[in-house]
């Protein structure tokens, strides 16, 4: 170890390895981050402007439209650059600070679903005490509390990859820093490291995960007490688009980060990560526009007055 040299850069290698399909590569994620950026924008503007909008479940919609558009600008404008100008060079500083904001991005996100889970069970299962207990100071202690957890949750993750020394080769098979091929380039065995971080992401997230199937067994038993069919699908409706995200970024995320290091493979790890920084942020705003009358008429009132 002590003839060898410390890396003090890393290599991206960027969205695909084949040159006919980069370009095409380059356009659709552009598209999709543009896309992104327009569509959770739109959704806080609205939510600021439309004062029928100011209530508890459109003020996470607007922290969590906040972080994927946060979430997709860690990585996406970095890779693009990759791609078109054909290098893939970032020092070992900019490596960690990608890595910590990824996490702190993505592990937020991860907390908030949770509390957005709590907040839709408080308005189907109490719906007589959910103004009072629902309060904008709970709101925002939930909010304060997500950022935290996300914050120390990506300090560990960090800490955990880059205590392991990196002496060479520093080619990352991945469009951003990672952990799985981060850790894969470490000149010594990262296994220790590797279980340390499962175990800690295993018991976070299942116990977030418990806490969200918790809030929804609460909220079908009451759904189910409902007598019309229309009173069910109303109630149910409220929620339909929060459990469709929680859907897609968990099942996204638990394969991306819950199987070892050793199994990673790049193209799988490309394509899982896509899905996650790129497509789940992008149809949230779809999805939650979709499933709300107010929400659609607060976009359209939103265009309609900037056209005018």
């Amino acid at each position: 170890m002590s003839n060898q040299t410390r890396v003090t850069q890393f290599i991206l290698r960027g969205f695909s390895d084949t040159q006919e399909l980069k370009f095409v590569v380059v356009f659709f994620f552009l598209f999709d981050y543009l896309f992104c950026l327009l569509g959770n924008f739109s959704i806080i503007i609205a939510v600021i402007r439309e004062s029928r909008l100011h209530s508890p479940m459109y003020f996470f919609l607007k922290n969590l439209s906040f972080l994927d558009m946060c979430y997709t600008s860690v990585t996406i404008p970095k890779a693009l650059m990759t791609s078109l100008l054909g290098s893939g060079v970032i020092s070992y500083l900019e490596c960690v600070a990608q890595l910590y904001t990824l996490f702190t991005f993505g592990s937020t996100e991860f907390f908030l679903l949770t509390a957005m889970a709590y907040d839709r069970c408080l308005a189907i299962y109490r719906p007589l005490l959910y103004a009072s207990m629902m309060s904008h100071k709970l709101c925002s202690e939930l909010v304060i509390m997500a950022w935290v957890a996300g914050a120390l949750y990506s300090a560990f993750h960090t800490a955990n990859t880059f205590s392991l020394p990196f002496c060479g080769p520093n080619v990352v098979e991945h469009f951003f820093c990672d952990i799985p091929p981060v850790m894969r380039l470490s000149c010594t065995d990262f296994h220790t490291n590797e279980e340390v971080g499962f175990a800690v992401s295993s018991c976070i997230g299942m116990s977030s995960f418990a806490l969200t199937i918790v809030s929804y067994a609460c909220i079908i038993s009451t759904i189910a007490q409902i007598s019309s069919v229309d009173g069910r699908w109303k109630a149910f409706s409220t929620c339909s688009s929060h459990l469709t995200t929680v859907i897609l970024f968990y099942g996204a995320a638990s394969f991306a980060y819950l199987r070892s290091a050793s199994q990673y493979s790049p193209t799988q790890g490309r394509l899982t990560s896509f899905f996650y920084t790129i497509v789940t942020p992008t149809l949230n705003p779809v999805i939650y526009c979709l499933r709300n009358k107010d929400m659609k008429d607060a976009l359209r009132k939103l265009y309609c007055c900037s056209k005018h």
